[in-house]
Formats: C-alpha cells, structure tokens, sequence
C-alpha cells in the first residue's frame, strides 16, 4: 500500500508536465487582437515581394507573327507558333533550385547578378534587385516598345512560383524539405496543409520564418495557435523562405506524443526507479 501511494505521488506530476493540451494544439484560436474591417472581414496584408540578388526569372515576350522578335535572343531562345502568335523566353526557376526542372531553369533563365542587374539581350540591363516584379516588367516594356508597335508586344516576366524551404526535426521528416507552389499568393496554413500538418511534437506557438530580403535576412516568430497570426505580413509566404519547426521542449524527452505513450513511459520509468530502491534496501 505504500508503495502505490508512493507511485502515484511520483506519477502524478509527471503526467501534468508532460501532457499537451487543446490550446498547445489547436489552430487559430480566438483572439481579442484580431484586426477586422467594418466589413467584419479580415484585411490582407500580403507583402509584395521584392528581388534580390541570383534570383532566377521567368521572361516571355509574345508578339505578332510579322513582329521582328529574333533581334532580342539568339536562336536558343526563340521559338514560333502557327497559332498567330511568336512567343521568345527565357525560362527560369525561382533562385536556387526545385525538385523538377531546376537544371533547365538555371541554365536557360535569366539571372539577377551581383550587382542587382539583369542582362536581357537586345534590350540590355535592367535594374532588378529590390524592385517588384510588375515594376521590372514596366520597364522592359518600355524597352521592347521602342522596337515594336506599342500593343504589338506583351512582357511577361514571374518568378517560377513561390519556392519555400521546411526544417523539422526527426519527426517531421516527411515534411521537411524544398517545397514550391505555381501561384501568385500562398499563406502558412496552406502550406502546412498541402505538405500534411503538423504532429503534437511541434511547437506551434514558435514557428520561426527567415525571410530573405534585398537588404538582408529577416527573423520573425510565428504563433499559429492565434488568430490574429493572419494580420501578420509573415502569415504570406515569400519566395525563398526557410520555415523553421520547433520541437516542445517536454517532447524532446520523449514526452507528451500521447497520452498512453506518455503514461506508459512514466510507469516504466517509476517502476524501474523503485526497483532499484528495494534492491539497494536488500543489501
């Protein structure tokens, strides 16, 4: 009888450090700091994202067929339809690779040097670094619209989608790993959704983003377990980030992953404690 009482004095606490609640799991809970319009909707505060150095691009200017295109590229990167329409492109990845096709993007895209600059040939350099993706292809219009009909051309220039990096620990080796999207916006909780969530092991209230920018590497914390997490610019993924999943500190012991696994270590590890006690009490 004392020795029941003695291991549940000892289990008793062990099992209330180690046991996770709703709240350490749940996402977006509510939350008195959510800013909402008068609307009653939710503002987006999407980021624009700005180019930085050995970005990779995606450039393709359609014209015309009586449109004299070749002069902007050498004969790799031209190429024509019977459709009525002449399409010349660069292609490109979004930096420094991706699972499919990242080989051919390096090779054949057009690449933000060392000095900020792309080199598009026919047209020249154009600066890039720090400047939006709409604001660059402004530009090289203007450019293409000094050697064609104005409305005879279209640039269309993109990043290959939103490249984005996850870093786990062991346990979320299924999710770590580069990822990419092919669209235009993509939030955090769709990214963690797309790649299968997150297990009881993450600390969901310490997500950590690197964010690259043209002046240097933003650090920002994430807490999803808040709803106003989605005011945050960093709730919108930006080409080139680096998610960080952090590890609760009980579940580094090999504590909290579920309740029956949580009290059958701590049976074990009472039981071999007091084991240990008799036999040294024997002697």
């Amino acid at each position: 009888m004392k020795i029941n009482k003695l291991l549940l004095l000892f289990i008793l606490p062990f099992l209330l450090y180690s046991c996770i609640s709703t709240k350490d799991v749940r996402y977006m809970q509510p939350n008195e700091n959510l800013v909402i319009n008068e609307e009653g909707l939710i503002p987006y505060n999407i980021p624009t994202y700005k180019v930085t150095k050995n970005d990779m691009l995606n450039l393709n200017i359609v014209t015309t067929p009586k449109g004299d295109a070749a002069q902007f590229y050498s004969a790799l990167n031209t190429s024509s339809s019977t459709s009525g329409v002449s399409a010349i492109s660069a292609s490109a990845g979004s930096g420094t690779g991706s699972q499919s096709g990242s080989s051919n993007f390096y090779f054949s895209g057009l690449k933000v040097d060392s000095k900020g600059d792309l080199n598009i040939m026919g047209i020249g350099f154009v600066k890039a670094e720090g400047r939006t993706i709409e604001e660059i292809t402004q530009e090289i219009q203007t450019r293409v619209n000094e050697n064609f009909l104005e409305g005879k051309s279209e640039v269309r220039l993109n990043t290959d989608g939103i490249t984005y990096y996850i870093l786990g620990d062991v346990e979320t080796v299924e999710v770590s790993g580069e990822k990419k999207a092919h669209k235009n916006t993509l939030t955090l909780t769709e990214a963690i959704a797309s790649n299968g969530g997150l297990n009881r092991t993450v600390d969901r209230t310490n997500i950590v983003i690197h964010r690259k920018l043209p002046e240097g590497i933003k650090i920002a914390k994430i807490d999803l377990t808040r709803e106003d997490v989605m005011n945050s610019p960093y709730y919108w993924v930006q080409n080139g980030d680096e998610i960080f999943l952090n590890t609760r500190s009980k579940n580094l012991n090999g504590l909290g992953k579920d309740p029956i696994q949580t009290l059958t270590t701590g049976v074990s590890v009472i039981t071999t404690a007091i084991s240990i006690y008799l036999i040294l009490t024997r002697l």
